[in-house]
């Protein structure tokens, strides 16, 4: 749960260039605007690359050996899994994808040395207020005319095959448009909303800042809706166990972790129940098999996995190796008792829409778990207290998000690290100051005052 290793990042506040660049880095995110630098080079996320490569600077002599010792023996693991791949007739394309996921998870560090050198309620004002502009921006395109500019902006910044236009479908299940609020469709929105307020609940100092956590998902399901919003009460389990279970020093509390499993138990079954009332008609298209966004999501990346387990399980497709299994893929798909006819398969890289199955599709069994070793070891030499929680957070948003060696999947895990280092030091007890030593001195040094002769 909580490891002996203690953050030994002293919280200082951020001045006004790193809040605005942390503010850039979570825009880049929410946006996913891509810049192409080449043919088949994209810098995807291109704002938070830029924030990232700045804060990066900003904190190169903050910059540990261990940390970059630890970032550079991840890369050269993934290395490893696209030569052991099959085919190297591909091996060009999964070396961009090298390139990609290095890039990210080089930003991603960037933005974890950031916030570690922080203080809680600064970061936690900060991700409040990203929370609750996304709330009046939705508010705004749905009731006061911001949907034109918002299209307008969309159709320039994003590929046109990109853009969302199920506006129908929307209200159809929900009864009105979903706010896309200048992101290329809404889940982006709602992604961005269930991640930052998340991980506001962890950073948060506030006493009572579980109820406040209920009030913004309640405000979400009004304002932008979206079966993503579960996931909301999903990742207050991980961080009830993992890090509120546990006590000052990092020592588990048997009573604090019961009363945490007890409650994540019902916050579980909170979940299925708003499930049902708020999304009823959506459940019911996933029971029937309808649900064109859940297959793409989880059944169709889960099954391409199984099957790649099975016969890939060394090193699977590769990274990026959407190329190499793309006939596979579409098989895969039109044989699954789930697939509708209607649904039309696109490019394959936009249908595998979930990292965590992608992990698996991309290495396979044997580099699979090699590379979540590496990365753990990695989480370890940075500090982070519970590498249980952060994987447990990167889990539950890859069912909600794809592009597994884009800034976003990354940003997931380390801002995750981040935030546990920063409520672990927060808990970690104050050492009291140690006496001074007594003094013996001879009588015969003192004159009759008791003063020094």
């Amino acid at each position: 749960m909580i490891g002996a290793m203690q953050p030994s990042y002293p919280a200082r506040k951020l001045d006004g260039l790193d809040i605005t660049l942390v503010a850039v880095f979570l825009l880049g995110l929410y946006l996913g605007v891509s810049l192409q630098i080449s043919e088949k080079v994209p810098l995807t996320c291109a704002p938070s690359g830029f924030a990232g490569l700045i804060m990066l600077w900003r904190r190169r002599d903050q910059v540990q050996p261990r940390h970059l010792a630890g970032l550079l023996g991840v890369v050269c693991v993934y290395l490893g899994s696209i030569l052991a791949a099959s085919d190297y007739e591909f091996l060009g394309k999964r070396f961009t994808g090298l390139l990609q996921l290095t890039y990210s998870l080089a930003i991603g560090y960037a933005m974890f040395l950031t916030l570690v050198h922080g203080e809680r309620r600064q970061i936690a004002n900060l991700l409040l207020t990203f929370c609750l502009v996304i709330i009046v921006g939705c508010l705004l395109e749905t009731y006061a005319g911001l949907r034109p500019l918002s299209d307008a902006v969309r159709e320039r910044i994003y590929a046109s095959s990109n853009v969302y236009d199920a506006d129908l479908r929307d209200q159809l299940l929900y009864g009105r448009i979903r706010p896309k609020l200048f992101t290329s469709e809404p889940s982006a929105v709602t992604f961005a909303y269930t991640h930052y307020s998340s991980v506001w609940l962890v950073v948060s100092p506030w006493r009572w800042k579980l109820p406040v956590y209920f009030g913004l998902m309640a405000l979400a399901l009004f304002v932008l809706p979206g079966p993503t919003l579960m996931l909301m009460l999903l990742l207050t389990v991980p961080y009830l166990v993992f890090l509120a279970g546990a006590r000052a020093g990092g020592r588990p509390s048997t009573t604090r972790l019961v009363g945490s499993l007890a409650l994540s138990l019902v916050l579980v079954g909170l979940a299925i129940v708003l499930g049902r009332v708020f999304f009823a008609e959506r459940l019911n298209d996933l029971a029937t098999g309808k649900d064109a966004s859940f297959f793409f999501r989880f059944t169709g990346p889960m099954l391409v996995a199984f099957d790649l387990l099975r016969d890939h399980p060394w090193a699977g497709a590769g990274l990026t190796g959407e190329p190499y299994i793309a006939d596979r893929v579409i098989d895969i798909f039109m044989n699954s008792p789930s697939f509708e006819a209607a649904w039309q398969v696109g490019k394959v890289s936009d249908t595998l829409t979930n990292f965590f199955w992608l992990h698996w599709i991309y290495l396979g069994l044997v580099w699979g778990v090699i590379c979540l070793v590496a990365v753990s070891i990695w989480l370890r030499m940075l500090g982070t207290p519970s590498v249980l929680y952060c994987w447990a957070v990167w889990i539950i948003l890859g069912q909600a998000s794809g592009s597994y060696v884009g800034p976003k999947t990354w940003a997931v895990l380390l801002i995750a690290a981040a935030v546990a280092i920063l409520t672990a030091g927060a808990r970690q007890p104050r050492s009291s100051p140690r006496p001074l030593p007594r003094v013996h001195l001879q009588p015969h040094l003192l004159d009759s005052s008791g003063y020094l002769r």
